[in-house]
This record gives structure tokens, sequence and C-alpha cells, in this order.
């Protein structure tokens, strides 16, 4: 019985869709290219947030091995623990599906970008030592300060998958390069911003000794930093105070002295997200760490690191020059025979 024709034609979709992913298939503009690179990052920053339901929910080591969830057997058993741990894990997977799609995108986007293609490949070397790391943090049993690691590796990731997609945003210069940029606002407020740039890493470094040292530690059986939470928030409150006088600061320079219309728009978008994310913060604390306010706020702390990121990108624009010619992709080559190089031939017949 032939296939109905609904079936054939969402089969038909699909084939053309994942084209580019075979040997003989077609290429990949900028603006494809770029979308690409913004499922990766969604899926990277995603995963930042299940990996803190994980603890949030006590299921650190609902999984008692790796990569089997238990001994002998790779699908967790349908109880709480296991299946959010393993979840997790599955999440992972389409994260790694992601940075390959990326590596092989960038390999196949018209014209290549070195800058591209080696920076899909830090996104699958973070992605691997994520996975490693993750072993290592179920074979010692959570402790606190490789779950620190593990957190901190997956920042690193994020600002990998930021850095990607902005580049691969700009217009395309010569020899296998981005084009030129130049600086949109005068050194000092750029210093000042990268200063804040690199409060925003304190605070976030800041905010896991919270965690370890609070009830959420991803397990009852797991450690503990060896300090007080109340301490560890009040440094981790002081940081942020001093991370939002910073840009503050910036915002105040800027509205002296003038600034384009992206570093505005970088530098109120992270002054929200940074107020709102100490809202949540001293709430959760004055409410006595409610597990909900607390995955919010690993979510805030992801919002508010790529948002600082963005903040620091927006300071440089593409530099004035001539305007690319959008490349001819050959899509037709791989069907006809009859790309470019084959229109050229006819022509000259």
């Amino acid at each position: 019985m032939p296939p109905s024709s609904e079936g054939s034609s969402w089969s038909g979709r699909l084939a053309r869709g994942l084209a580019w992913l075979r040997p003989s298939g077609g290429r990949l503009d900028p603006d494809a290219y770029r979308r690409v690179t913004a499922v990766a990052l969604w899926l990277i920053a995603f995963i930042v947030v299940t990996g803190a339901a994980v603890r949030l929910t006590g299921s650190g080591l609902g999984c008692s091995d790796w990569p089997n969830c238990e001994r002998g057997r790779f699908v967790a058993p349908l109880r709480v623990k296991p299946m959010v741990e393993f979840v997790n894990r599955v999440i992972t997977g389409y994260v790694s599906v992601a940075v390959a799609v990326a590596v092989l995108g960038a390999r196949r986007r018209v014209p290549l970008r070195r800058d591209l293609t080696w920076l899909s490949w830090g996104l699958v070397a973070g992605v691997a030592a994520q996975i490693a790391l993750g072993a290592v943090v179920v074979v010692f049993e959570l402790n606190p300060v490789l779950v620190q690691g593990h957190f901190v590796l997956s920042m690193a990731l994020v600002a990998n998958a930021v850095v990607l997609h902005h580049r691969a945003g700009l217009p395309d210069g010569e020899d296998g390069a981005a084009v030129a940029t130049r600086p949109r606002v005068p050194l000092g407020s750029r210093r000042l911003a990268w200063v804040a740039v690199g409060l925003a890493a304190v605070v976030i470094l800041t905010g896991t000794a919270v965690t370890g040292s609070g009830p959420h530690a991803g397990d009852e059986r797991a450690k503990r930093l060896p300090f007080s939470i109340h301490r560890a928030a009040q440094v981790h409150g002081v940081a942020m105070l001093v991370f939002l006088a910073a840009v503050l600061a910036f915002a105040w320079r800027m509205r002296r002295h003038g600034a384009p219309e992206p570093v505005v728009r970088a530098t109120s978008t992270l002054l929200f997200v940074l107020v709102a994310q100490a809202a949540v913060g001293y709430t959760q604390y004055f409410t006595g760490i409610p597990a909900l306010l607390v995955g919010i706020h690993v979510a805030g702390a992801t919002a508010v690191w790529v948002a600082a990121l963005r903040f620091a990108l927006s300071l440089r624009a593409p530099a004035p020059g001539p305007s690319p010619t959008r490349p001819d992709l050959g899509h037709d080559d791989h069907r006809t025979g009859r790309g470019a190089a084959g229109r050229d031939l006819v022509a000259h017949r």
C-alpha cells in the first residue's frame, strides 16, 4: 500500500531539512548557521537549569552508576529521583547532538569561517569535559567542590556558546575571518565594562559556595562545604552589590558621554536582569531558601551571565567597509551537477 501523501510530505520535508548533514548535502548560509548556534546556546543554558533541578530534588545520586543509571541498567527505574537524574542525562545527549550540528554547520557554512569552526569545537570540548566531570561527581558522591567545578564549567560552556552566536552574526571578512571591528565607546568605559564582567564571574563563583553550604546539596548524604551558609550568602550579596555598582557606573558614563543604541540596549537588559536576580536572591534567603526560588535563582544566574557577556560584546561594532557579496550556496550541485561552476561553463559555450 503506498504511503499517505501526508506522511510522504512530512518525510520529504525532514529529508530536505537534514540534507546538509550528508556528505553530498548542500551548504548553510550565514543566517541559517546563526540559527543553529542559537539552538545550541538555548540547550546549553537549559541544561544548567535541569542540572539544578537534580540537586533541588535531592536526585544527585538517583543514578548510582555512569553511563548506566544502575549497574547493568541504562534506563532509570520508575521512581522520582532516578528519573530526574536520568532525564537530565538524556538532555545532555540532546546538547551533545546540538554542538555536533554546530561543528558540522561551521564546516558547511558558506563562506567558511575559521573563528566559527574553532568556537564550535570549543563547545564539543566543553560538553565532553562536562560529561567526564559529571561522572566523577557521581563517583565521589557529590563532593561539593566537584559540584562547584561542574557548575563553573557549565558557565564557561555558556560563555563559549554566547561568543559563537555573537560572532556568527558578524559580517564575513576576507580569508576565512570575520570583518574587523571597532570600539563603540571610549577605552575607559570598555575597561569598566570588562571589570563588570569579571565581577559577574565572582558573583557566580560565590553563589556556588552558598549552594554548596546550604540545604540543597543534591542528596541528603552529600557533604556540605565547611562554612556557614549565612557567611557565604553575605559574601555573595556583597559581590552582587559591587557588580551592580560597576554596571550603574558604566550606565552613568554612558548617559554622560553618549553611546550607540546597541550598547544602551545591552546595558539596560543587564540592569533589568541583575535587579530581578537580586530580588529573587534576597527573597529566597529571607524565606528559608525554598527549592523553587533556588531553581529560579539558578536560571537567573545563567541569564545574568549571558546578559553580562552580551553587554561586553556590544562594545565593538563591525568596521565600515564594502558590503560582502552574498555567496552562491550551490544548492543545485548535488541534484543536477550544475551549480555556480556549471552555469559558468554553460555561459562560456
